[in-house]
């Protein structure tokens, strides 16, 4: 049988390259609106964060989600964001 290539993502916190299934995909809409695509098919430019709370932390504050989607994240984004990963961390442990 063929090996089949396992896609590789690198996460904007901890800029670890990973497979692209343990990773979380942050998304910036055509529309502006950022939010977290836990499926990976939402439309508009996107980055890869680690499952884990402390790189989607690291990665907003140093400003590499910022650069990566292109476009500002106010403070209630944040807020958004995190609330949203640790409720798909507690869906996961159930």
């Amino acid at each position: 049988m063929k090996t089949r290539k396992i896609p590789m993502r690198m996460c904007v916190g901890c800029r670890e390259m990973k497979e692209k299934k343990s990773l979380i995909r942050v998304v910036r809409s055509p529309e502006g609106e950022v939010s977290l695509d836990p499926v990976g098919k939402k439309p508009g430019r996107g980055a890869y964060v680690c499952r884990e709370g402390e790189c989607l932390v690291r990665a907003l504050k140093q400003r590499q989600l910022e650069r990566q989607l292109q476009t500002d994240i106010g403070a209630e984004v944040r807020d958004a964001l995190q609330r949203e990963l640790e409720a798909l961390k507690e869906e996961t442990h159930e």
